[in-house]
This record gives C-alpha cells, sequence and structure tokens, in this order.
C-alpha cells in the first residue's frame, strides 16, 4: 500500500526537486552576472527528469551506491560536473559574448528564473491536489 502512494507521488517529488536544484543554478549565474569568465549552466529540465525517473526506477530493484567510491549509474556532464543525482549540469549556449568572458545574459537568466518559479509553484499546487484527494479517498468522501 505504501509502495502504491510513493509510486503516485514520485513524479512530482522529483520533478520539484530538479526545480529546486535548477533554481539554485539560476540563481548562481545571477548572482555571478559581473564575474569575468563565468559560464552561465542550466540543466536539460525535460531529459533530467526522465533520468532521475529512470534511475528511481532502476534503483528499486537494481544495485545502490553505499560508498563515495562507487560508480553512479548517471551521465556526468562534458565538464564533468553534476548536481547530486547525476544530473549533469550544461553551460548555456551564448547569445551575446561580454569581453571579459562573462556568459551570463541577465534578460535570459530572469526570464528562466521566473519561469522556473512558476513551474516549482505548480508542482506544490499539484502535490498539494493528490494529497487533497488521497485524503478525501481515505475519508469516504467526506
Amino acid at each position: 500500500m505504501i509502495g502504491k502512494l510513493d509510486d503516485y507521488l514520485r513524479f512530482n517529488e522529483t520533478a520539484l526537486s530538479l526545480r529546486s536544484q535548477r533554481q539554485e543554478l539560476l540563481a548562481s549565474n545571477i548572482a555571478n552576472a559581473d564575474t569575468p569568465n563565468y559560464k552561465a549552466r542550466d540543466i536539460d529540465f525535460s531529459n533530467a527528469l526522465q533520468g532521475a525517473l529512470a534511475r528511481g526506477t532502476q534503483q528499486q530493484g537494481g544495485m545502490a551506491t553505499t560508498n563515495q567510491g562507487h560508480i553512479a549509474n548517471g551521465p556526468v556532464a562534458a565538464d564533468g560536473k553534476a548536481l547530486a543525482d547525476g544530473t549533469p549540469v550544461l553551460y548555456r549556449n551564448v547569445s551575446q559574448g561580454a569581453v571579459d568572458g562573462n556568459t551570463v545574459d541577465m534578460d535570459t537568466e530572469r526570464t528562466q528564473f521566473a519561469d522556473n518559479a512558476l513551474r516549482y509553484e505548480a508542482g506544490i499546487t499539484m502535490i498539494n491536489h493528490q494529497i487533497h484527494n488521497l485524503l478525501a479517498a481515505i475519508q469516504g468522501g467526506q
């Protein structure tokens, strides 16, 4: 029974976790807008979500890493950096180069930050509705 409840909520839980990590990357980009040679970073959210859901399914029946020296199942970005769950962190494409080598475009970052925040709030609303529906089913629709 608990396993079915976990499966029911897993998608939104995974999506919210990735949205939170993406928000941190976007905030870091905004904070480093004036840092020379800083490269704007982001994740491919749809691929990251598919990968995280696949890893979650594999970890239920597959092998889990129990030591930091173990090799993770997830992909690694070309620059060797990844989020804690193995999601590769990518560099954003340069729309307009800067003299100091910084690739942060504040308009893009603000737009992506606001869009991600809105989608995060929508995810929270979805989880609230799911929990409300589960409680209604458990209580007999009172």
